[in-house]
């Protein structure tokens, strides 16, 4: 039994933080689903960047789709949903063997949107329909706006994975914006079994530390953080407000671990792997984190989501100057940026095959 299994064994889902058509085709997922306990699977638009940049397994759509007339941005969206799609297949058996509980993939809001509660909205409805599974969760960044969003939608019944979140205080945002969502559902009569995420990134925190030369937080500060996160949710859970929506039979948003391959060069290359243990979560990790981690990882039960030891070092890090919450809207900026970024290249690389 590999590393793999026993996370699975413990109650923590792994999912792949990956996607392209090379490997759908190839047989690559069905591989990671079977051999390495993978249950579902996140994107992002950088993800899409390097699949379509990497070689020439969507020309032929794009070719076709520009045919149409259609325009990059909906060549983008149609590529994305046909991957998506066909992944979503082959976690179908995992969802329905989990009553909805695991097995799902995600496709994002055109990232432009971060700010943009409508445009989230109106995005959210399109591509749930476009995806047309029942396992697809729609990505919505988690800023103000994004809450906005997320609770039109989870009322709605569009299953969300909130992205981009990266402090104690925008996940606990985004699980009352959650939490709204479903008490809305119960007052209209409506079936409050609407599944959510909540996606804490863990290393970029790491690497802004390294950026301000901490050296007494080298890859600390994000394990830190996240058992804050990780406390948060533990008392939303025990609450009676989320008791009583349990009891009318809604389901819990999820927490799931985000940016978990290791920046730092010198660390151990499962670092956020081993550390985020913790049943009733999901861990979502590159091809490479994935890998290594089914290579010579090691589990213990529970992990290293010390609640004092995190606030403890969250108390040097702050002594030493860092402004954590500054830093976490900070990171929550960049992340968004870095994504409109992604998104833009992708958009250009569609552009560019049509010409060629």
């Amino acid at each position: 039994m590999n590393a793999t299994s026993k996370l699975q064994e413990i109650g923590q889902s792994l999912w792949l933080d990956n996607i392209s058509r090379n490997m759908i085709d190839t047989g690559l997922l069905e591989t990671y689903i079977r051999d390495f306990s993978i249950t579902g699977l996140t994107s992002n638009p950088s993800i899409f960047t390097k699949a379509v940049a990497g070689g020439s397994d969507y020309d032929a759509q794009i070719t076709s789709e520009r045919a149409t007339g259609a325009t990059p941005e909906e060549i983008v969206l149609r590529l994305m949903v046909q991957d998506l799609r066909r992944a979503a297949d082959l976690f179908a058996p995992i969802h329905e063997a989990t009553s909805g509980k695991d097995g799902w993939v995600s496709i994002e809001v055109s990232p432009h949107l971060i700010n943009d509660a409508k445009g989230s909205l109106e995005w959210a409805q399109r591509l749930h329909a476009q995806m047309d599974r029942a396992n697809a969760f729609v990505k919505i960044p988690g800023t103000r706006q994004g809450a906005v969003a997320i609770e039109e939608a989870i009322f709605q019944g569009i299953a969300i994975n909130v992205t981009l979140l990266f402090s104690r205080d925008q996940y606990v945002a985004v699980a009352e914006a959650y939490m709204r969502g479903i008490e809305r559902r119960i007052l209209g009569g409506l079936d409050p079994k609407v599944r959510s995420v909540a996606s804490v990134f863990v290393s970029r925190w790491d690497a802004a530390a390294a950026k301000q030369g901490r050296a007494d937080l080298r890859n600390r500060l994000g394990l830190a953080v996240a058992a804050d996160v990780w406390d948060a949710y533990q008392s939303i859970l025990a609450s009676e407000r989320w008791q009583t929506l349990a009891t009318a039979g809604a389901m819990p948003q999820t927490l799931l671990w985000a940016s978990t391959g290791v920046k730092d060069p010198e660390a151990d290359d499962t670092l956020y792997i081993t550390a985020l243990v913790a049943p009733e979560t999901i861990n979502t990790m590159p091809d490479a984190t994935l890998r290594a981690f089914a290579d010579h990882g090691t589990v213990s039960q529970g992990g290293t989501l010390d609640r004092e030891a995190g606030a403890a070092l969250r108390r040097v890090a702050t002594d030493g100057g860092l402004d954590l919450a500054v830093l976490a809207d900070k990171l929550q900026v960049d992340g968004g940026d870095a994504f409109v970024a992604a998104w833009d290249e992708l958009l250009k690389r569609v552009e560019g095959k049509v010409t060629a």
